[in-house]
């Protein structure tokens, strides 16, 4: 079910990934260079390299255009950014412009189309 709530610019700069997020109170809808939408959420993990503890990536969920609604695949970047939390690690990487984000997810179509 989608909501329609008005956006809130005071949470955020809508022009980075985590400003987006929460300004629109949902993660930012890309369309790939495949031609199908994607969604995408900032995630964090376990990193365990010294001071870095935590390694935050992108994951660009690619949903079905076609049939029944539903999620189709999915894609991830590797570490992009590191911190000694979890919330750290996310917020550096929330600090992205979505055109950066853009190309990553560009990238990550053209490395699966090259295999």
């Amino acid at each position: 079910m989608s909501r329609n709530l008005p956006a809130d610019h005071s949470k955020g700069d809508e022009r980075t990934i985590g400003g987006y997020a929460a300004v629109h109170a949902r993660p930012a809808a890309l369309q790939g260079r495949d031609g199908m939408p994607y969604s995408v959420e900032i995630m964090a993990d376990r990193a365990d390299e010294g001071d870095r503890a935590y390694g935050a990536y992108f994951l660009f969920v690619r949903w079905k255009r076609i049939g029944e609604e539903g999620v189709e695949g999915h894609r991830e970047t590797d570490f992009l950014a590191w911190g000694p939390g979890r919330a750290n690690a996310k917020a550096i990487l929330g600090a992205m412009r979505l055109e950066d984000v853009q190309q990553l997810l560009d990238g990550l179509i053209d490395e699966r189309d090259a295999k």
